[in-house]
């Protein structure tokens, strides 16, 4: 999809190129200002994605069906800043890492306690599948149950267990891999291992199963994995987890919650229940809570408007008649919309920042009238009851540490999703003070308000994209000031997590837009999207690769493609894909994408933030044959180029200091450090970094270092070392 051209002021020429592939993060040379402000500076791709993740409203990624399983590496990211209120998981699990010598990892596994097994079993429906799994269990003592994201697998894995009648149920840590998977069947019992991540580098093989059900054999125990439909099971059968009626999950929470039998029976007869119960595939979670307030129904006309309001489309109703109710006053929508764009955020925001969208709402609708505010209003809990919300006092994290702030949202959670869409297809006449306000939002100073102002454009892109792209989108691209270009760039990336079409077309043509505004939005949406899309890395990486083919970037585009692809090391269980398709690049005919490949590897390896990849490859890339080796030719190539030597030493620092504190760590470098020795050069050259080597503030070598000097030795390299042979 091609966007439309601002008019021509001159901003659109191609900066003069600078030289390509910088070191590290510069002021923007393309980042002009208005006259009289300063000059801004570009923001590291790294800060870049926290501030996304820890900003975007919860029902962002409640929205993202993409999201579930083990994506974004199964890690949990809460919400902070206008976050919700609860945890968000970017994935199914949760990842808890251990520092220790890997030869001598423990991995945590758990009892259940049997009070939850309990609880559970009396309210659980076994569904079509279930008894075809039970007796695979009894029979194999090992099952993959596979099925899709939120459909109860997990709890049908507690129950196969249950209905064998184990002494005990263990929850295996998410960390352990298919092939120690054995390793970890030691206690008595039933066990289950939750969302296995799984990639093309780290499959579940039969024979991992086999060693696991040798394991079980001698215990008398059972095990159970569960996980999304994977492409990377190899010889494993999965059993397909189909999950149950809701009509029957809800008969049996009714059960469960109510006294009499005939109680359940006489509120499944009610009409919303009915409603509830036509309207399609429900979740079990869903129905779960919907039980709760069936179960409340005293047969009141309140309680009939609860269970009425509970569905989908009394909340379309109820947003059409906000927005459409003609004694409502434009400040009272203005806070609406407001609330919705702010939702779960501090409620001073909300309020603040609604009172500037009721000032374009004010010279819209009476352009002849200088827009009034009053300084006195309602107070907060009547706005927040008027509009169906509510508040609660929670720390919000800042740059200083936790701060108490009083946070404001929406009962239902879907109503910011289609507030805002009613308000930008239904009432188009509000469109020019929605766009003003939006683009006033992408200029402010806090990132909170620059990402929910992303978080809001997203949304409209997905109910109305050519219009989204034409009146926000592509100004934001196109500006030479930086705040709203990368306001541009969250927008797109989360316009893609809610599936909004052509999105990932649109932005592999930017890759190669004549306007560098447009180029850069691109290579920076690409960088924040492959974290929390992992399925995306692969077209990621060819639109930047393609990018780096053309020449001619600038230093501050140059260094946005080696910040971004390098933001592509940090794609959980697709790493190791990732450092083969660098490898790849490695043999490529033009020498900018070779040089972005070693490039983004050095940017990748000069990081020691959780979850970096030195930290990946001490828990995980070491012991994967491909991955190991792949790692160590691109060291080697790093090292060994003299564009990149400098940059290579300088992430080798980083490894070795964080292996004075991590055994792991140290570990990796003692079978790693072998393999980067080819030639005397090469030995040269890391031995004189050894032993020049100091603390990072200055102090004495490091001890480790003395002992990966003892490796250097000038024999030749031991290829029982040779960690691709792990």
């Amino acid at each position: 999809m091609t966007a439309p051209a601002p008019v021509r002021d001159g901003s659109d020429d191609v900066p003069p190129p600078d030289p390509p592939w910088p070191p590290g993060p510069h002021p923007d040379p393309e980042a002009g200002t208005a006259a009289g402000e300063p000059e801004e500076e570009t923001q590291e791709a790294r800060a870049a994605q926290r501030e996304l993740v820890a900003h975007t409203p919860g029902f962002i990624f409640s929205e993202a069906a993409s999201f579930g399983g083990s994506l974004v590496g199964g890690a949990q990211h809460g919400v902070s800043a206008g976050g919700s209120a609860r945890d968000v998981f970017l994935g199914g699990k949760t990842e808890i890492h251990h520092h220790q010598a890997a030869s001598a990892a423990a991995y945590v596994s758990g009892e259940i306690p049997r009070q939850r097994l309990d609880a559970l079993a009396a309210v659980f429906v076994e569904g079509p599948s279930f008894a075809a799994a039970l007796a695979r269990l009894r029979e194999e003592r090992v099952l993959v149950l596979a099925g899709a994201h939120s459909t109860g697998r997990h709890s049908a894995a507690l129950m196969l267990l249950h209905h064998l009648g184990v002494p005990a149920v263990h929850a295996l840590s998410a960390e352990t891999g298919p092939a120690n998977l054995g390793a970890q069947l030691t206690a008595p019992g039933g066990h289950v291992l939750r969302d296995l991540p799984l990639s093309r580098n780290r499959p579940l093989r039969d024979t991992h199963l086999y060693a696991a059900r040798d394991r079980l054999a001698k215990s008398g125990g059972y095990l159970v994995v569960t996980l999304e439909n994977s492409p990377f099971l190899l010889g494993v059968a999965p059993s397909v987890w189909e999950p149950p009626e809701a009509a029957a999950v809800l008969r049996a929470h009714l059960s469960d919650l109510c006294e009499e039998q005939a109680d359940s029976a006489g509120l499944l007869d009610l009409g919303p229940v009915r409603d509830f119960l036509a309207r399609g595939a429900h979740r079990p979670a869903e129905v779960a809570r919907f039980a709760v307030e069936v179960a409340r129904y005293d047969g009141g006309e309140r309680a009939a408007a609860r269970l009425a309001d509970f569905g989908h489309a009394a909340v379309e109703q109820q947003c059409r008649e906000w927005l459409g109710d003609p004694e409502s006053t434009l400040r009272d929508k203005a806070f609406l919309i407001s609330l919705a764009v702010f939702d779960q955020a501090p409620y001073v925001l909300a309020a603040e920042l609604a009172d500037k969208l009721y000032v374009h709402f004010q010279r819209l609708q009476h352009p002849e009238q200088p827009p009034e505010i009053p300084v006195f209003g309602l107070p907060a809990e009547t706005r927040l009851e008027r509009a169906r919300a509510e508040g609660e006092l929670r720390n919000e994290d800042t740059d200083w540490g936790p701060v108490p702030q009083f946070t404001a949202r929406f009962k239902k959670e879907n109503t910011p999703r289609v507030l805002l869409g009613e308000v930008w297809t239904g009432h188009p006449s509000a469109r020019p003070a929605l766009v003003a306000w939006l683009r006033e939002l992408a200029r402010d100073s806090r990132p909170v308000v620059r990402t929910r102002a992303a978080a809001a454009a997203a949304l409209l892109a997905r109910a109305d994209l050519p219009s989204a792209m034409a009146l926000l989108i592509d100004g934001w691209a196109v500006s030479k000031a930086f705040g709203p270009r990368v306001t541009a760039a969250n927008t797109l990336t989360l316009a893609q997590l809610l599936d909004a079409p052509v999105v990932l077309r649109l932005l592999t043509q930017w890759c190669t837009d004549t306007h560098w505004g447009r180029r850069w939005t691109a290579i920076r949406a690409f960088g924040l999207l492959t974290p929390l899309r992992p399925d995306l890395a692969g077209p990621a990486l060819s639109a930047l690769a393609a990018r780096a083919r053309a020449g001619g970037s600038s230093r501050t585009e140059s260094n946005n493609l080696v910040d971004s692809t390098a933001l592509l090391l940090s794609v959980g269980a697709r790493r190791g894909e990732m450092l083969s398709e660098l490898v790849r690049l490695l043999h490529h005919d033009t020498a900018s994408v070779r040089a972005l490949a070693l490039a983004a590897f050095v940017r990748a390896c000069d990081n020691a933030e959780e979850g970096a990849l030195v930290e990946w490859y001490a828990d995980t890339g070491m012991y994967e044959m491909d991955s190991a080796r792949d790692l160590a030719t691109l060291w080697r190539t790093a090292l060994g180029d003299r564009g990149h030597t400098r940059g290579a030493l300088a992430a080798l620092r980083t490894w070795v200091w964080l292996a004075e504190r991590r055994a792991d760590v140290a570990q990796a470098l003692e079978l790693l450090l072998p393999a980067l020795v080819v030639t005397a050069d090469d030995r040269k050259r890391l031995s004189h970094e050894l032993v020049n080597l100091r603390a990072p503030d200055g102090g004495p070598r490091p001890p480790v270092a003395d002992r990966l000097l003892g490796l250097l030795t000038p024999s030749t390299p031991d290829p029982s070392r040779d960690p691709s042979r792990s």
